[in-house]
């Protein structure tokens, strides 16, 4: 659920915006609000999953998006919406990293592959059928309350969800000692006003609030402070938010982070410029917009178990076949994309190829960054991926839909702007591929 919410949002807001009568910034930060509180409190929410038990932080934080939920959906004003939506993501950001710190707990060899194999296509289809599915619940319960449903539906999901949990699900790790417990308060302070000083100008430029740039001057000093205050923390023997050893002294570690982060970057902006013109240019409905990317999905349910099932016998070699099947399905996509008429035939191909690549990078990433992590870091380790993850594609749909604009703007033609936008991501997917090629030559 928290993933889906990223994008079956963005096919609501022209509902949202005329049911409740807000403007286009409030519409906005209601996408926006969602996306930086779910990035500031993923490695916060990882640390605790290690400290005080998966259950209890999974349980926390499905009570804290539920909540979130139904303040959108029965929210009557645009204020109250927004300030829902930051509780929806900062719940999120405390529940998701506690799937990848479970599955490192629990699964070993070959059986945790598998598991972030069904991780892996979770994320996948979830981005991917965000927007029909909000289209869908929209046509059946009309633009004027379907949006709300949107969020409303996630109630009697998520009561369900909870009992599953409160079940199934261990409690607190044992051998976590009281000091191990302790949150580094400072450490998240300053990792999220890190987080926040490169989220926040990159999902407002988009709002072509340029300024809010000057804010990434902010970032080096601050994650300059956080590294130096974690080697402080260390050094007097305390429990930092995130072992920065993990960075120099797991081999793959770092690498992976920045591989995974890189895929987000140069594929996540792709949907929501193909989005863009599908509906802008084209004239098609969210609906219909939604449905012509169905192929990805479905190329990615079908990949990312299968690439989970083979990444302890293949290893790196994996990521780098897959990376570049991506890329290839990314180059016929820019080469066929139509000017108008009858889109589907021409795309639904480059697509699949493209969903079969994808999700084979997302699981055997996730799994190779974190063989060598301890699982009793799990969490914290397998948040800062996500958080790359979530920076991936914050940067890169500011960037793909910058080229898109600009190049419109300087006169091309729409499916030409496209054509742009896509050979954009295809240099930050040549430069994934390069590093995961370095990491699998160094195995």
């Amino acid at each position: 659920m928290s993933l889906l919410d990223v994008t079956i949002v963005n096919v609501a807001l022209p509902s949202i915006r005329a049911g409740l009568g807000a403007s286009s910034a409030s519409v906005q930060w209601i996408v926006s609000g969602y996306a930086l509180a779910f990035g500031l409190t993923l490695v916060t929410g990882g640390r605790l999953g290690d400290a005080w038990g998966r259950r209890r932080m999974m349980l926390i934080g499905l009570v804290g998006f539920l909540v979130g939920s139904a303040g959108v959906g029965f929210a009557p004003t645009a204020a109250i919406a927004v300030v829902a939506r930051f509780v929806q993501g900062a719940a999120a950001g405390l529940l998701t990293p506690q799937n990848s710190g479970l599955i490192q707990q629990l699964f070993r060899g070959p059986e945790r592959g598998r598991a972030f194999g069904l991780f892996g296509f979770t994320v996948a289809v979830s981005s991917a059928i965000g927007p029909i599915l909000g289209g869908l619940i929209i046509a059946a319960a009309g633009p004027a309350h379907g949006w709300r449903y949107i969020f409303l539906v996630n109630l009697p999901i998520g009561l369900v969800v909870l009992v599953l949990i409160a079940r199934l699900v261990p409690g607190r790790p044992e051998g976590v000692t009281a000091s191990e417990r302790q949150l580094d308060l400072v450490g998240a302070g300053l990792l999220g006003l890190a987080v926040l000083s490169l989220l926040y100008p990159m999902v407002r430029v988009m709002s072509q609030e340029h300024w809010t740039l000057a804010f990434l001057l902010a970032t080096p000093p601050l994650a300059w402070a956080f590294v130096g205050w974690e080697r402080r923390v260390v050094r007097r023997g305390g429990a930092p938010l995130l072992d920065l050893g993990l960075l120099r002294g797991v081999r793959g570690y770092a690498n992976g982070i920045v591989v995974g982060t890189l895929y987000f970057t140069g594929f996540s902006g792709v949907f929501l410029v193909f989005s863009v013109f599908l509906q802008e240019q084209l004239g098609l409905s969210p609906l219909a917009a939604g449905l012509i990317v169905t192929p990805f999905a479905a190329g990615s349910a079908f990949s990312a178990p299968m690439a989970g099932r083979l990444v302890s016998t293949v290893g790196r070699k994996l990521t780098v076949i897959a990376l570049s099947i991506v890329m290839s399905g990314i180059a016929a996509l820019a080469v066929v994309v139509p000017d108008g008429g009858r889109v589907w035939p021409w795309v639904t191909l480059p697509l699949l190829v493209a969903g079969l690549g994808g999700g084979a990078v997302i699981s055997p990433n996730f799994t190779l960054t974190l063989e060598h992590v301890p699982p009793r870091m799990g969490g914290a380790a397998g948040a800062a991926i996500q958080t790359g993850q979530r920076i991936g594609t914050a940067v890169g749909a500011a960037l793909l839909m910058s080229a898109y604009q600009v190049s419109l703007a300087h006169g091309l033609a729409a499916n030409a702007a496209l054509r742009v936008a896509l050979v954009a991501a295809l240099v930050v997917q040549g430069c994934a591929l390069v590093l995961a090629i370095v990491d699998w030559r160094r195995r």
